[in-house]
């Protein structure tokens, strides 16, 4: 999820489509999120690791 978030990132920045970087930016967020619940070891709606 996060190099998918930087792709889009790139590409809407590259090409200065907003709602691309808005995504980009969106899942940047919520995977650095889910890894840093996933390497505390908290499980998540009931997963204990996401990939």
């Amino acid at each position: 999820m996060i190099i998918l978030g930087v792709v889009l990132l790139l590409i809407g920045l590259f090409t200065s489509v907003g709602i691309l970087t808005t995504i980009g930016i969106i899942l940047l967020i919520v995977g650095a999120v889910l890894y840093v619940a996933g390497a505390a070891g908290r499980p998540l709606a009931g997963r204990r690791h996401y990939w």
